[in-house]
């Protein structure tokens, strides 16, 4: 049961973290969490206000002797990725958590501790009447996942603190100085009228799923997958050699998590359909062995379908494939200065088809504006060139390295006194707010941290136990130790 992990130390944020699970907050579903934290202000008798942009700020007063001390602001984000291998609701009901070990997980759900633990470690810091520390502001975001609309909408005289602690990094003992922004493509194949069925074709369904996907950024360099990328290279023989027809497809869901499952509709002639068969069973063994020791659970599956009502055009079903199987996909380019550190990728999202439409979606990544907008025409290139409408739609800048923040050196320092080694600093392949919330507040000197949390945006999300622990020791220090 999932209330096992409020007896895990530290007890204040795992119960904060415990009651986060009990309350549904996919992105764009934020009433109930922005009012839970207006409660929680509020009840502490805390300075609480939510802004136009829906984020909740809650002010703390410095401790007794503290007052000379620089506002301090600590942030994260309320919203979580909906991801489930099983029927679950993410709009009604809770994350059931449990303890495996050294990690806690949730039962084949996103877990939700992107960015929960973050949320949760704030509330006990605001909670705890012991600690000692300058005046705190606490600022939690709203649909960071899709679009930062919260950190987008911040207002230029919201917060009063110019050091920013932002609590949403997933690698305890280190230090995170610079993002990677992003930018969504959105691609879209029109066409009027739907092309008729043959005579004497069968309609099947090709399925692909079990596959780990897992968070666009933070994963992306594993050389996991892409459900939609594996789909359309069968759909290419298919139709190449089966004389196979495209008559839907539906494959990922959001633009930040890479795809774990695909379905497409086809027909074929009837004569074909045994050996399409095989060709099934022969892509499923090859999709296996190219990802052995990568992928543990691809499974490759046809069978007989319903006739559909109408069939996708056959110039711009040749148009989609060629475009999907040409498109680029993952790591395009490393950076220099930080190793093993991916400077640029895209995500191919997700690929579905509509009544006269068929909407690709792709997120873009890149530590550099300049990276960021080759990626963005590399794509553009491809699909323009197969008759698709690209248009670009929410973007997002990096946030630069600055190796001389005062607050970069105040933690470094504080890690190095409480355990006795340095943290590392990196540069994350991920976007976080930080880049955002520094062109609103360009003076804002910044740093993210948190614990060990792998696999986000995945139900395979776990964050392990030990890593909370320091992670609220080492806050309690650094707040206390900045001037």
């Amino acid at each position: 049961m999932s209330a096992e992990i409020k007896k895990l130390a530290p007890l204040p944020v795992w119960n904060y973290f415990y009651e986060l699970t009990q309350i549904p907050r996919p992105t764009h579903s934020m009433a109930r969490i922005t009012a839970h934290m207006l409660a929680f202000g509020k009840s502490h008798d805390l300075e609480t206000r939510q802004d136009e942009a829906g984020n909740v700020l809650i002010r703390k007063p410095a401790a007794p002797g503290y007052e000379h001390r620089r506002t301090v602001v600590m942030q994260a984000h309320l919203d979580m990725v909906p991801q489930t291998l099983v029927e679950h609701d993410f709009l009604k009901d809770p994350i059931d958590a449990y303890i495996d070990g050294e990690w806690v997980k949730a039962r084949q759900t996103t877990l939700g501790a992107d960015n929960g633990v973050g949320v949760a470690l704030i509330m006990a810091v605001l909670a705890d009447k012991s600690l000692k520390h300058g005046a705190l502001e606490a600022l939690f975001t709203t649909d960071e996942e899709e679009g930062m609309t919260g950190a987008n909408g911040l207002k230029p005289d919201l917060l009063k603190g110019r050091i920013l602690l932002n609590c949403d990094s997933e690698e305890e003992g280190s230090l995170f100085a610079g993002c990677a922004g992003g930018a969504d493509l959105n691609i879209a194949f029109r066409y009027r009228k739907g092309a008729p069925l043959i005579e004497g074709d069968v309609a099947v369904k090709i399925s692909l799923s079990g596959l780990k996907g897992g968070h666009s950024g933070i994963d992306i360099h594993l050389g996991r997958a892409n459900a939609n990328k594996l789909m359309f290279r069968f759909l290419k023989v298919a139709v190449r050699d089966f004389g196979a027809r495209l008559a839907s497809v539906d494959g990922g869901t959001l633009r930040n998590a890479i795809p774990r499952e695909a379905v497409a509709v086809i027909t074929l002639p009837g004569d074909n359909a045994e050996a399409l068969w095989e060709l099934v069973a022969d892509y499923q063994e090859l999709f296996a062995t190219e990802y052995a020791g990568i992928e543990t659970d691809i499974r490759f599956t046809v069978e007989m379908a319903e006739h559909p009502s109408c069939l996708i055009p056959e110039e711009i079903q040749d148009d989609l494939i060629n475009a999907v199987e040409g498109c680029p996909n993952g790591v395009a380019s490393m950076l220099h200065d930080f190793p093993d550190t991916v400077e640029s990728s895209s995500n191919l999202a997700s690929v579905k088809s509509g009544k006269g439409t068929i909407d690709i979606k792709i997120l873009v990544r890149a530590s550099s504006d300049s990276r960021k907008e080759w990626v963005c025409s590399s794509l553009e290139s491809v699909f323009s060139m197969a008759g698709a409408k690209v248009e670009y739609g929410s973007a997002y800048g990096g946030w630069q390295p600055d190796v001389c923040s005062p607050i970069l050196k105040t933690m470094r320092d504080t890690y190095l006194k409480l355990y006795g080694r340095k943290p590392s600093v990196k540069v994350i392949h991920a976007g976080l707010e930080c880049g955002i919330i520094q062109e609103t507040y360009p003076d804002m000197d910044m740093i993210s941290f948190g614990p060990d949390l792998i696999h986000p945006h995945s139900p395979d999300e776990a964050v392990r136990i030990a890593s909370v622990q320091k992670l609220w020791d080492f806050t309690i220090a650094v707040l206390e130790n900045i001037q």
